[in-house]
């Protein structure tokens, strides 16, 4: 990862179980800007029971009329097609990233495709065997924190580096969908940092562009956000995410906001140089003034242009005697 805010484009499974809409999907992010389009690899049977009930939000977007398990099954893709997007990102040049959820698909992404980072999703963060597994990959792990403690991150960060991962990074998150802009409190990520002193970033559900864009002019060095290709397609998550020129906007307003926060140096910038002399104030006579006259706060004021003796002297001319004859706002010379 660079310098510069790393933004993961959540495609999740807004793919709808479709190669080719999975496709377009990293074209979108590519086009966007992001540095990684982030994906969700899972066989539903290993991690879904058949009696798991929706999310309120679930049932919100796609119905009662189907379980959970038959919406994700629906929503799954195979290690084969898996591969075959891994290669599309890499011809489109945009890092390949995917969420795994089971077993299986851990080894598939290390071993299989070698995937360089591995992002664990809130809902594993208390999954310990999960977290091992990940762990023993060896690879850079991305962990989100929605719904967890403080003291659970730290059981799941412990796990992590007990188990052989020795570069991790944490995001902030609010597990909702859209996530209640009051229920977002991105100062916990000051608190984060603190308390694991490694790259803090932020997991964003909350509707439109601003979170994200206040996050990372907090110092999110990370920033992860869902999108899709079509707001009003069938599928739990669509609704909440951003469409295409959404998304491009926000990573333009994270770009211009990077470069706006700049050093923590104070001091002129190149820009504001030329108006120095047009701003700022010279002393010059506010009256008449002879030769041999003292300057005092009667005879003497400050005016722009600031092209001659810097008002920042003026108690170095005040008492003075003028050296020759002045008449009003004529710049002062010593």
């Amino acid at each position: 990862m660079s310098n510069k805010t790393f933004i993961i484009a959540e495609a999740g499974v807004n793919h709808n179980g479709s190669i080719k809409l999975a496709k377009k999907l990293v074209q979108v992010a590519k086009e966007a800007g992001a540095d990684a389009v982030k994906f969700q690899t899972f066989i539903t049977e290993n991690s879904i029971s058949k009696n798991a009930k929706k999310a309120e939000y679930q049932i919100q977007n796609t119905g009662i009329e189907e379980t959970q398990f038959e919406m994700v099954k629906k929503l799954e893709l195979s290690f084969a097609e898996f591969k075959e997007l891994f290669d599309y990102c890499n011809t489109n040049d945009i890092l390949f990233l995917s969420t795994p959820f089971d077993f299986e698909s851990i080894d598939f992404l290390n071993n299989e495709i070698g995937m360089e980072i591995f992002k664990v999703p809130s809902g594993e963060i208390t999954n310990v065997p999960y977290l091992i597994k990940v762990a023993q990959t060896n690879k850079k792990v991305i962990l989100s924190t929605g719904m967890s403690t403080i003291e659970e991150i730290q059981l799941a960060v412990d796990l992590l580096v007990q188990n052989g991962c020795s570069e991790y990074s944490i995001l902030h998150c609010t597990t909702e969908y859209p996530a209640p802009i009051e229920d977002v409190n991105l100062n916990c990520m000051s608190t984060l940092k603190n308390a694991f002193h490694c790259s803090i970033g932020y997991s964003d559900h909350t509707e439109g562009i601003v979170v994200p864009i206040a996050a990372a002019a907090l110092g999110a060095e990370i920033i992860e956000k869902h999108f899709t290709l079509d707001k009003t397609m069938e599928g739990p998550d669509h609704k909440a995410s951003l469409n295409p020129s959404e998304l491009k906007e926000m990573i333009d307003a994270i770009r211009k906001t990077e470069m706006a926060l700049g050093s923590y140096e104070k001091k002129p910038s190149p820009s504001e140089l030329g108006n120095v002399l047009v701003a700022r104030k010279s002393i010059v006579a506010k009256t008449s003034i002879k030769r041999g006259d003292v300057f005092n706060t009667e005879n003497i004021t400050t005016k722009r242009p600031g092209d001659g003796i810097s008002a920042a002297r003026w108690f170095e001319v005040l008492g003075q005697k003028a050296t020759r004859d002045y008449e009003a706002e004529d710049q002062i010379e010593l």
